[in-house]
């Protein structure tokens, strides 16, 4: 049986988690469709899910369509969770695109329908909501065409539009303005069918365009537009039919290597960690050991067969399992050989950060281990300790996650929490080079290591790439290995207390003491070197070679597209300059006026709050990370933890305590 593994995708509030409700029981995986409001839904497991009515974390669940099985991966419309949409779309062979009938377009909608076309996945369009007041097909339509894609076409048209007796009414061939637009449509991408478009149109058979609209819509080329409501169940049917026409459903490489990504890791009742994997080729296996040979074995598999997950011996390709043993699994984790074909997508950043403290003083250990659970879920979501002030840091999306992660805290956790006020998160890039050294048993190094440092800019968005220029059997191996992964832990903070990013740092210094001991004695630590002297030696040598570079600060910065009433533009103009954006000239478009440019990301929120009493609630406005630029004026400082070394003799104090406490 061939799977298709299907993501249903909108802006918050569009109706998908209720399209999903309606196509499990039109495919008789349940008997009675669950109510959003009423917090009765299949895939909206999370109790804080069910009790504000949104989707946070993607849920799947099967059906069979004629000789397909359909995995359908239910994901969240807010943008404070996109970084949890864009993990799924490395793992989907489609998507279903929902669009509201009476708001139309909306700021998340073109996010998503951006990421869709750039990663070429092939997408159908339902446009929901046909049975409520003010829906407007052709006013959609126009939006799609003009702020989405204009290569749609629809597949029918509706009868008693905004009523309850609303009806989804197919295209066929003897309607002419449908094949006319076929057509001309499928004539962009077909070179074949061009040339007998512009010969003979109407020799084009409607068979040959329906076969050429089938093949293009599998290659993402243009999207069929559909029109129901979920809560009548109008044109789901077709929509349904729709899905194994328009979608390109597989088999999988069963004989290939095997090939699977974590799109999704959860805990168990007991704790005990649940990986969810798309598998593109080859099985995994329970026993089998990930990778072969380690000591992560496989103890149980689910997968996922005609509604929820069912216990099977293995998981194959095409299919989407999970995975129960693998304790060290993280989301994005490619297992075997990464997937052919499929490009590694690049998350945004979180921009804001905040100081979780818990409100009993007695549940710090409780919130700490119940954030770095939460950090393992969500690897975006970053979990940072300053020992010096006690404090625990989350970095984050929006305003929203936070309070999905309190509330999470308190309903899974019993840990009641406290969030201050978020700021936003900068970065530190090398403003040039720098080198510092020191060498073993001479003042002022007090550990017994040799270690040298260079720190090179490097490429924006390069990261962070260690290198040597010692042989490399100079020394044993793991004491290399201590330099490089230490010197990945202290760029977390640089010289104001911001991750250093996008530079080169190269060794050029090594030595040690090799293990030794006094006659007829045992190993004496004193006289040999470990791989803590190296830990403890590298971030010292580090920032003085980073305080040699010198680094700048940058701030994030938003790409903004705002669509406001042409009148508005006046008063909207000023705030903009208040809040540090730069907008592009405007384009007047009737009554709307459209505005590009870019903002802090400091300064988004305030934006946001201020626009619907600038624009009388109808500006809308669409903003995602775009860059990082240099701070001017006063460089914001970061509180540093007791592992950033600028004050030498504190970090050392410290070093020794650590020490002493092993």
């Amino acid at each position: 049986m061939r799977t298709l593994n299907l993501g249903i995708l909108a802006h918050v509030d569009a109706g998908k988690t209720s399209l999903t409700e309606r196509l499990l029981h039109s495919a008789g995986v349940i008997d009675e469709i669950g109510s959003v409001d009423a917090g009765s839904t299949q895939t909206d497991s999370l109790a804080l899910e069910r009790q504000r009515g949104i989707t946070i974390k993607s849920a799947v669940v099967s059906f069979v369509v004629g000789d397909v099985t359909v995995n359908l991966i239910d994901t969240p419309g807010h943008p404070d969770f996109i970084a949890e949409v864009e993990r799924v779309l490395g793992v989907l062979d489609g998507t279903v695109l929902v669009i509201s009938a009476v708001e139309g377009v909306q700021a998340q909608t073109r996010v998503l329908m951006r990421a869709l076309r750039r990663l070429r996945i092939p997408t159908i369009i339902f446009v929901n909501k046909t049975d409520r007041a003010g829906a407007h097909t052709g006013r959609v339509l126009a939006g799609i065409a003009e702020r989405l894609t204009p290569s749609i076409v629809a597949m029918g048209s509706v009868t008693g539009l905004g009523t309850p007796g609303c009806a989804f009414r197919p295209y066929g061939r003897d309607d002419a303005a449908f094949t006319a637009r076929l057509a001309e449509l499928l004539a962009e991408h077909d070179e074949a069918l061009l040339a007998d478009f512009v010969h003979d149109e109407a020799g084009l058979s409607y068979r040959r365009l329906s076969r050429a609209l089938a093949a293009q819509a599998r290659q993402g080329l243009v999207h069929p537009v559909f029109f129901g409501s979920a809560i009548t169940g109008a044109g789901v049917a077709e929509l349904t039919a729709g899905l194994t026409r328009f979608l390109p459903a597989t088999h999988g490489d069963a004989a290939g290597p095997v090939s699977g990504t974590v799109f999704k890791v959860e805990r168990g009742p007991a704790g005990e960690k649940i990986a969810y994997v798309r598998m593109f080729s080859g099985g995994l296996h329970v026993r089998d050991r990930l990778p072969p040979g380690a000591e992560q074995k496989i103890t149980a598999i689910s997968v996922f067969e005609r509604g929820p997950a069912v216990r099977r011996e293995e998981v194959r390709a095409g299919q989407i399992g999970k995975l129960w043993g693998l304790r060290d699994i993280q989301t994005g984790d490619t297992l075997g050989v990464p997937p052919a074909g499929r490009p590694r997508h690049r998350f945004a950043p979180p921009t804001l950060e905040t100081v979780v403290t818990p409100r009993r003083p007695a549940d710090k250990g409780a919130l700490h281990t119940a954030l770095t659970q939460l950090a393992e879920q969500d690897p975006l979501i970053g979990l940072r300790r300053d020992d010096v002030r006690g404090e625990l840091l989350l970095s984050l999306y929006g305003e929203v996650q936070k309070e999905v992660i309190q509330a999470t805290l308190a309903s899974e956790y019993a840990v009641e929490a406290e969030f201050s006020a978020s700021t936003t998160i900068c970065i530190e890039r090398p403003a040039g080079t720098g080198a510092a050294f020191e060498i073993i048993d001479t003042p002022p190094n007090p550990f017994l290591a040799t270690v040298g440092l260079r720190v090179d800019p490097a490429p924006v968005d390069s990261g962070v790439r260690f290198r040597l220029e010692v042989e490399l059997g100079s020394m044993p191996f793991a004491f290399f290995k201590a330099v490089e992964e230490t010197v990945g832990t202290a760029l977390r903070q640089g010289i104001h207390g911001w991750q250093v990013t996008d530079c080169v740092v190269t060794m050029t210094h090594s030595g040690y003491w090799p293990r030794q001991s006094h006659a007829h004695a045992h190993f004496d630590k004193s006289m040999s070197s470990t791989a803590g002297d190296f830990r403890n030696l590298t971030p010292l040598v580090l920032m003085d070679a980073l305080k040699q570079a010198g680094t700048g600060v940058y701030e994030p910065v938003h790409r903004f597209h705002l669509e406001i009433p042409a009148d508005t533009y006046g008063p909207v103009l000023p705030v903009l300059a208040r809040l540090r954006a730069v907008p592009g000239a405007p384009v007047m478009r009737g009554s709307l006026c459209l505005l590009d440019g870019e903002i802090p990301a400091a300064q988004v929120r305030a934006l946001e709050e201020q626009l619907p009493g600038l624009t009388r609630g109808e500006g809308v406005l669409e903003a995602a990370f775009g860059h990082y630029k240099p701070v001017r004026g006063d460089v914001p400082e970061r509180p540093r933890t007791d592992h950033n070394p600028l004050n030498r003799e504190e970090y050392l104090l410290r070093a020794a305590r650590r020490v002493a406490a092993r």
